[in-house]
């Protein structure tokens, strides 16, 4: 079953991300989960080719994402959950349980492959175990990076080890902040796991999503 979702997501760039099987007795909302996403922006040019079909569609990217993996859980008899869902599901928790991740300083979480440059779309829901394994031990790349560039590239100090501070970005952003609009967040960027970056097309896209969605 994993290798026929693999090829049903293939077609629009989005991959599975891992799973895990929920403990008996776990407040779990299934028996089994897999994570849904991408790593860097495979997923780009097939998600703007539908765009152009649907233009004026609101929340394009989380409409897209919907259409798409609805259709891949109806295939495998699964459900499908959002991040955008309400009330909000842990997909924080999820993800770092199903991969094994933490956290970079900037608070996204840090991948050993795709750094940075990755994201969670949604998720199948299982009423049936998947008899699947733990998550491998993954290197934290964060560990072996003494400079920690991301926490001093924001213009306006929004990361810090107080935490985010959203306010004060989406202000600079939306005011003086042409660079971190065009290009996308200047301390993300300052990651030096750059190699699956999403270009400044689709930086530009989040960036405008996350300031005035």
């Amino acid at each position: 079953m994993i290798e026929h979702i693999t090829v049903l997501l293939s077609s629009s760039g989005l991959i599975l991300r891992g799973g895990f099987d929920f403990k008996p007795g776990e407040d779990a909302p299934a028996k089994a989960i897999l994570l849904v996403g991408h790593g860097g922006a495979d997923y780009w040019p097939h998600f703007q080719r539908w765009r152009k079909l649907h233009d004026g569609v609101a929340d394009p990217l989380d409409t897209w994402s919907r259409i798409v993996i609805d259709e891949v859980a109806d295939a495998v008899n699964a459900r499908a959950v959002y991040p955008s869902d309400r009330p909000y599901l842990p997909f924080q928790q999820w993800a770092m349980r199903a991969e094994g991740l933490r956290p970079s300083p900037l608070g996204i979480l840090m991948h050993p492959e795709f750094g940075l440059w990755h994201a969670y779309r949604g998720a199948l829901l299982f009423d049936r175990a998947l008899v699947l394994g733990e998550a491998p031990k993954t290197r934290h790349l964060c560990d072996d990076c003494p400079d920690k560039p991301c926490l001093t590239a924001c213009p306006v100090g929004a990361f810090s080890a107080g935490g985010y501070d959203v306010g004060a970005c989406r202000l600079h952003v939306r005011g003086d902040g042409v660079a971190c609009r065009g290009q996308g967040c200047l301390a993300r960027n300052a990651c030096p796991h750059d190699a699956y970056r999403y270009p400044a097309e689709v930086q530009a896209f989040h960036m405008d999503a996350f300031v005035y969605g």
